[in-house]
């Protein structure tokens, strides 16, 4: 190849590596990109609109090996090669790869510990990539916006509309805001670590 042809493709890779930055394109994390000794830790609060705190504490996560295996253990323990499973689900969580103006819907069906059942249905929306700042630190992170449904077996059911934050860097959510009825939810990431 000439000179010129070489430099013409450097340019093209370089603008595109900083377009690919400048608005964020990212893939679910791997199997490898986790460590043992890897933590988050959560601050959480739930208050209703009449001031009634129904929830308040912290919630920790750490990589950890069980029998050789990575697991991320916390209030409960799941193996992070199931973490890491891709979703083949029509309506994920989380549509990978993420990336600024993606949208799709997420449904969800689950049954609490005494037994109600439930299920979501939300529509998602990836409105942006920029830095966001919370206790833990700064990071380039996606905001996430969820509206729909939420009801259960006992009766009850409310529009619901979730904030999730999502930074790349720390694999995970650094901030959830969700309002529900009359509840007013909010998480954070206090804490960060690797090894």
């Amino acid at each position: 190849m000439s000179r010129l042809t070489l430099t013409l493709l450097a340019l093209i890779m370089l603008v595109s590596c900083n377009t690919a930055s400048k608005y964020g394109i990212s893939q679910q994390p791997r199997l490898t990109d986790y460590q043992v000794g890897e933590k988050w830790v959560w601050k959480y609060k739930g208050v209703t609109t009449a001031g009634e705190v129904r929830s308040d504490g912290t919630d920790t996560r750490e990589v950890v090996t069980i029998d050789g295996a990575l697991y991320i253990a916390g209030s409960d323990t799941v193996s992070v090669k199931d973490h890491v499973k891709p979703d083949d689900s029509k309506t994920p969580k989380y549509a990978w790869p993420l990336e600024v103006g993606k949208t799709w819907k997420f449904e969800n069906k689950w049954t609490s510990q005494d037994g109600t059942t439930g299920k979501q249905s939300q529509d998602a929306e990836v409105l942006s990539y920029q830095e966001e700042t919370v206790e833990a630190g700064t990071f380039m992170a996606y905001t996430i916006k969820y509206t729909g449904e939420i009801s259960n077996s006992r009766g009850y059911s409310a529009n619901e509309e979730e904030i999730w934050v999502y930074a790349p860097e720390v694999k995970n959510f650094i901030k959830l805001t969700q309002k529900q009825g009359d509840f007013l939810y909010i998480e954070e990431l206090i804490a960060y670590s690797k090894p």
